[in-house]
Formats: structure tokens, sequence, C-alpha cells
């Protein structure tokens, strides 16, 4: 939307002042997804998860060890939500057991602390995804 309209606005000014030459320093701007836990999830986790989270996004099939279904990380837990497991493994990465995924899944902590140097903003960027993550747990 914003390259968009930043092609529309170019137009115009260059419309405006045909004939004569121009300069124009346009510097690309990172758009950066809301701290809400369902917009991040799907700036940084739907590629591999999939927009459901059920393991199925579009390069999962590019992947060694498939994606999980996250919507059944309480179901996998005997009906109790791990937060504190997956703020772990979101935050430092993979754990030694097998079934909390491969070492190809990023580690986001460092990657959302650089976005931000505040650490309260990329702890609240990991807490939002954690809370989205326990909402749309499979019943």
């Amino acid at each position: 939307m914003t390259m968009r309209l930043l092609g529309i606005a170019l137009l115009f000014a260059t419309a405006a002042t045909a004939g004569q030459p121009q300069s124009v320093n346009i510097t690309p701007t990172l758009v950066m997804p809301s701290l809400s836990g369902p917009d991040i999830f799907r700036y940084y986790c739907a590629t591999c998860h999939g927009r459901d989270a059920r393991g199925k996004g579009p390069a999962a099939s590019a992947l060694k060890t498939p994606p999980a279904d996250l919507t059944k990380l309480a179901a996998n837990n005997r009906g109790q939500f791990p937060a504190e497991r997956v703020t772990r493994f979101i935050t430092a990465g993979r754990s030694d057991a097998q079934a909390h995924g491969s070492s190809e899944m990023p580690v986001w902590g460092p990657i959302f602390q650089s976005l931000d140097p505040s650490d309260t903003i990329a702890q609240a960027r990991i807490d939002n995804v954690v809370a989205y993550l326990r909402s749309i747990q499979a019943k």
C-alpha cells in the first residue's frame, strides 16, 4: 500500500513538472507489524506455520522438519498451554527435545530485540505472540 501511494505521488509530481529535469530521492521504509499477537504471528510465523497456525504455511514443504501445528500445544501437554516453554522457545530457540522443532526455526528473541532497542517492546512482542497462540488452542 505504501509503495502504491508513493508511486501515485511520484506520478503526479512527474506530470506537474513535465519537461523540467527533476531529481527524486526515494528512501524505502520498512513497514513493521503492530505489536498485536495476530499481526506479529502473520508477519513472522505464518510463512512456515500457516495463517491458521496448523503447520501448513507456504514454506512448510521446503523444510526438513514439518512446522508444528501450534493449535495443538495445549492438547499435547495434558490440556495445559505451556506458556513458559513457548516463550523460551521463541526467545532462545530449540530445546533438546525433538518434539519442540528443529534448529531450522529462527530464534525470534534477538530479532525482536533488534527491531527496537527497548527490552520492554521486544518482550511485549513475544508475550503477545504467546497470548495469541494460547487463544487459538484447539478445544
